[in-house]
């Protein structure tokens, strides 16, 4: 068995203060923080993507 390696957290910047923040307004941001983005389905995925780009053209960000 290997041991996972923690990775070096970076800075947040504003897409991923962004991206953290819909998946909050989602009800995903417990799961996100618990088991990595890779947990999530395609679809909700997509999700998370589709509104980041909708908030970011609109210029609400």
């Amino acid at each position: 068995m290997t041991a996972k390696k923690k990775k070096k957290s970076k800075p947040l910047d504003e897409r991923d203060m962004l991206k953290l923040e819909i998946a909050r307004e989602l009800g995903i941001l417990e799961q996100v923080e618990n088991e990595g983005w890779d947990s999530l389905s395609n679809a909700m995925c997509g999700k998370v993507g589709g509104l980041m780009s909708k908030r970011l053209r609109q210029g609400k960000v």
